[in-house]
């Protein structure tokens, strides 16, 4: 085995599953902390912990070769106030909780990345935003992920490198954005969405795997990394791509007036579907990491020929 432990912090969600397949046949032992008990698989054992109060699970940290934290109430509501505080909580205190425990420890993890997200930065249809001089943009979801990042970097973990991965939109065969598209696809609602102008940050699910294995390994990788597909597409030309990929030959736009209504029903909010977010990796690129998905079709095809 390559490793010897690998922690994922409220990694019982889709992409904690993800990783999780991924590294349980490199690492002899992979941890899942969560709040929900569950039996152990082969080598994926789950450990209780509420992301609020130490505990037993502290032992779990110790001689890690990584820590990867994913806790996050899920962004797809409405934004009320108690959903406000609830989503912004649910980063910011699981994330100081590890912060002072790895603070404290003589053998913590060597390295920690706290997944946060790329909407941090302004909606932008004019040019790319990277880590070097990408415009911070305005309004609840930037200043949840200032608020996150801020809970992340302020206290110093001198034995534990840090990276926080600014995650794109995550495709993937079985949760998350796609298999919701592909409804939209099959029910003849796949065409793009408001002006369809907005670009999507994307990146395959494989390579958000192989990104944290990359950033393990790459010990002069710390600060902020984007992690997305180096080439955006805007939503018209996503939608597109996946209806060809599907066989599908028409999809019914849906202009924003239809959005609002739509996602007032379901209980979301338009923000992330109508936010122009075009971002690159260029801290992944320039250190030599290659995408095995670099574009947008062949992500899509890979996807619906092994979708389960």
């Amino acid at each position: 085995m390559k490793y010897a432990k690998i922690v994922l912090a409220g990694g019982n969600g889709y992409l904690g599953s993800v990783l999780a397949n991924y590294y349980k046949t490199i690492a002899r032992h992979v941890v899942i902390l969560s709040r929900k008990s569950k039996a152990a698989e082969d080598n994926v054992e789950t450990v209780l912990w509420d992301g609020r109060t130490e505990g037993q699970w502290t032992e779990t940290l110790k001689d890690a070769d990584m820590l990867i934290n994913l806790c996050g109430k899920n962004v797809n509501c409405r934004y009320n106030e108690k959903n406000r505080e609830e989503i912004i909580a649910s980063r910011t205190v699981p994330t100081r909780l590890l912060n002072k425990v790895i603070a404290e420890m003589a053998n913590p993890p060597k390295l920690w990345i706290n997944v946060t997200s790329a909407t941090i930065y302004r909606h932008a249809e004019d040019h790319s935003q990277d880590e070097y001089t990408g415009e911070i943009g305005y309004g609840f979801s930037i200043d949840v992920c200032k608020q996150w990042e801020a809970s992340f970097f302020e206290t110093e973990t001198a034995l534990t490198r840090k990276v926080a991965l600014r995650m794109g939109i995550v495709l993937g065969r079985n949760d998350s954005v796609f298999p919701r598209l592909l409804n939209l696809v099959k029910f003849g609602l796949g065409g793009h969405q408001g002006d369809g102008q907005q670009y999507v940050s994307w990146i395959h699910e494989h390579d958000v795997a192989r990104c944290t294995e990359w950033l393990l390994n790459k010990e002069g990788l710390v600060g902020v990394v984007n992690c997305v597909a180096p080439l955006a597409v805007k939503n018209t030309e996503l939608m597109r791509l996946i209806r060809k990929a599907f066989g599908i030959p028409f999809g019914l736009p849906s202009p924003q007036w239809l959005l609002e209504i739509g996602m007032l029903l379901i209980g979301s909010e338009t923000e992330l579907v109508l936010k122009s977010r075009w971002v690159v990796p260029n801290r992944l690129l320039e250190s030599g990491f290659v995408f095995q998905f670099p574009n947008a079709k062949h992500a899509i095809h890979d996807i619906l020929s092994i979708r389960v």
